[in-house]
């Protein structure tokens, strides 16, 4: 690929560092390819951007309080399930002045950990500060409280301290749900893909189970979130703790933890398809009454709303998703004044629609294509996709895999027979 098909994904203008406003540009930034001359005003990097800034609100934010004593590997899980860039957070900030409880917040995700105290010398402290943050927070927005806690114990320790139990129960009184972590379990996969974990943790995992401690299934979650090829043990463990989480979180957190991990494409998908489907009712309902192809735009704010939160679900920054949404755009938008008609005159043979009308079902199976193609879109730069050698977006690979898919949903539900 090369930089000059490129599309820089610039953010658009920021006030401040670290925060986006829908429609600005910074200056001296490179902003990103406006809509085509032939498109909707409905299509506008505005438009996208309010779109996405919305569902960003909507799905909102899951918060992960982690405990553990020093060095049981707490920053090495979090980084394994929701991503290296977490790390790069730094310490956060106190949550009150003066409190050791401190938050790390980066986009979907916020991570409350303990600075300076330990778990069993400072637990009633601990147990203060928590309290004290818990009880303020459930008059705050949801989105400010904790949903869940996860607590942290290192398998070569051998042992679970009285301290530690009496802590777990601590926060179960506080009405927080808890994941007890083993951490660092060795384990190595016997050629018939049997894993065997060292039997050190399974001793040690027995004996927590024997407290009857108030946390998910009432035993530990046994993990190892960093491979050793050196010594042989395997990453393992991960998608079990994250299923777990996903049990003991609340639903109205759900799809910000869907969004926040990076470990389980397959609920990223089911979310994702959840919106597509979503869109399709709304586009169907929308033309129950069937809609004049010249005023097809009425599906536009439909499948904005539909791409905005897709992308979002992927967690992709909203300036990279613009450009690639501007540049879908471009191709879909040509030749008419609605999102719709340009698509649909990417098939050979839809043409047999122009001047006719867009029934319920027909623009059901636009936003059907649209979202799905999108979707493929979302996956694909989620992987680190559609770059150039120097990491900008290529708008034109982006559209042909658009395209392509687009055409090929719509040719395989026979909307060009229509």
């Amino acid at each position: 690929m090369s930089d000059e098909d490129a599309v820089p994904a610039a953010p658009p203008g920021t006030t401040q560092p670290g925060t986006t406003q829908p429609g600005t540009t910074q200056p001296g930034a490179t902003q990103p390819a406006a809509a085509p001359s032939g498109a909707a005003p409905e299509w506008s990097q505005r438009a996208f951007e309010e779109a996405f800034a919305e569902a960003e609100v909507a799905i909102g934010r899951f918060n992960l309080a982690v405990f553990g004593k020093t060095g049981v590997g707490k920053s090495t899980l979090v980084n394994a399930i929701f991503g290296e860039e977490v790390a790069a957070t730094g310490i956060g900030r106190p949550v009150t002045l003066g409190s050791h409880l401190y938050v790390h917040r980066t986009g979907k995700l916020g991570i409350y950990d303990t600075q300076g105290l330990e778990v069993g010398r400072d637990t009633e402290r601990i147990v203060h500060e928590l309290q004290a943050f818990i009880d303020h927070s459930r008059a705050l927005p949801f989105t400010e409280q904790v949903h869940l806690a996860w607590y942290c114990v290192r398998a070569s320790d051998r042992r679970f301290e009285q301290a530690e139990a009496a802590f777990v129960r601590r926060l179960a009184e506080l009405e927080l749900p808890v994941v007890l972590v083993l951490t660092q379990v060795p384990a190595r996969r016997d050629a018939g893909g049997t894993l065997h974990v060292a039997p050190d943790a399974l001793e040690l995992a027995r004996q927590v189970e024997q407290m009857q401690l108030p946390v998910h299934g009432g035993r530990p979650v046994l993990v190892n979130a960093l491979a050793d090829p050196f010594i042989g043990a395997e990453q393992h463990g991960l998608l079990e703790l994250l299923d777990a989480s996903f049990r003991l979180a609340p639903d109205e957190a759900a799809e910000a933890l869907v969004a926040a991990q990076r470990i389980d494409p397959a609920r990223k998908a089911a979310a994702a398809q959840k919106a597509v489907r979503n869109a399709v009712a709304a586009a169907t309902a929308a033309g129950f009454t069937p809609i004049p192809m010249a005023d097809a735009a009425i599906l536009v704010p439909i499948q904005i709303g539909m791409m905005g939160r897709i992308a979002a679900i992927y967690d992709i920054p909203m300036d990279r998703a613009t450009v690639a949404a501007l540049a879908t755009t471009t191709a879909t938008t040509q030749g008419g004044r609605a999102a719709a008609t340009g698509l649909l005159k990417l098939v050979p043979g839809i043409g047999t629609l122009a001047g006719g009308a867009i029934t319920g079902g027909v623009a059901g199976s636009i936003t059907l294509a649209v979202g799905t193609a999108w979707h493929r879109v979302c996956v694909g730069m989620a992987e680190g996709k559609y770059q150039t050698v120097s990491g900008t977006l290529n708008s034109r690979t982006v559209q042909r895999v658009f395209n392509d898919e687009f055409a090929a949903i719509v040719r395989r539900r026979g909307l060009s027979r229509t």
